[in-house]
């Protein structure tokens, strides 16, 4: 069985890690290469840097982020937030990262996806799907920070980002965001259920069980986590000893 992965997400704004709720209500929460070492040195399988500002100025301060990132930590990590071009892409994995998260621009551009795996590896591109959920029962991909509606059916859009090339998804759900009452089960499941690829969970974990509950009522390979461990509510290995004792196949750290 292959053990599951625990993300420590940084998002980033003008130089520094940020939290909100529902992607608003930011609040500083410090240094994001001195987090990222941090985690890297106690336990964290991944990272996950997002520039949620992402004009041309946030995208030269995540690039000399990334060099700083890649230089203290040992750990594979993802880097997103504006990516919307193959340049970008190049710069971002010349300057360290591993991967690249790709949302907005995937939508507009489903071939940028091809374009992208046939170039770097399908392993290299992380698709980010923000979904919520609708009346219908369905769930709706949104962009642009979580605010717009696209109308496009998140479970049909992961079926056709893996066909593209995608090599993994990174799945947030914008009704749990923030909100640490647990991960969202029914959208993990529908997606993980719909893909081969693996998946990162993403939204709403407030507690070690969080993780243990998506782990095993889900197909997910990983579960991403900001606030509880930027406010030092949980420490990552308090996560994995919970899941472990779930009966969770996780990383030693």
């Amino acid at each position: 069985m292959i053990t599951k992965r625990i993300i420590p997400c940084l998002d980033v704004k003008d130089g520094k890690v940020v939290k909100g709720t529902h992607f608003v209500s930011l609040r500083d929460m410090g240094d994001p290469v001195a987090l990222a070492k941090y985690y890297s040195e106690n336990g964290a399988d991944e990272l996950i840097f997002l520039d949620i500002s992402a004009t041309n100025e946030g995208r030269r301060t995540i690039v000399d982020i990334v060099q700083e990132t890649a230089k203290n930590v040992f750990v594979p990590f993802t880097v997103g937030g504006g990516v919307r071009t193959i340049d970008d892409m190049t710069r971002l994995l010349q300057a360290g990262a591993d991967k690249v998260g790709v949302n907005s621009a995937a939508v507009e551009q489903p071939e940028l996806i091809r374009e992208a795996s046939l170039r770097f590896g399908s392993q290299c591109i992380v698709i980010a799907i923000d979904a919520k959920w609708m009346p219908d029962g369905s769930w709706h991909v949104m962009v642009h920070g979580g605010k717009k509606d696209t109308g496009m059916n998140a479970v049909e859009w992961a079926k056709t980002a893996e066909r593209l090339g995608a090599g993994e998804i990174l799945l947030t759900s914008v009704d749990t965001d923030g909100v640490k009452t647990g991960f969202d089960l029914p959208l993990s499941k529908a997606v993980t259920d719909a893909v081969a690829i693996p998946v990162i969970a993403s939204g709403g974990a407030g507690a070690p069980e969080h993780f243990a509950e998506v782990f095993t009522e889900t197909d997910v390979s990983a579960a991403l986590a900001a606030s509880i461990f930027h406010e030092k509510t949980f420490t990552i290995e308090q996560v994995k000893k919970v899941c472990r004792q779930q009966g969770v196949m996780i990383r030693e750290s």
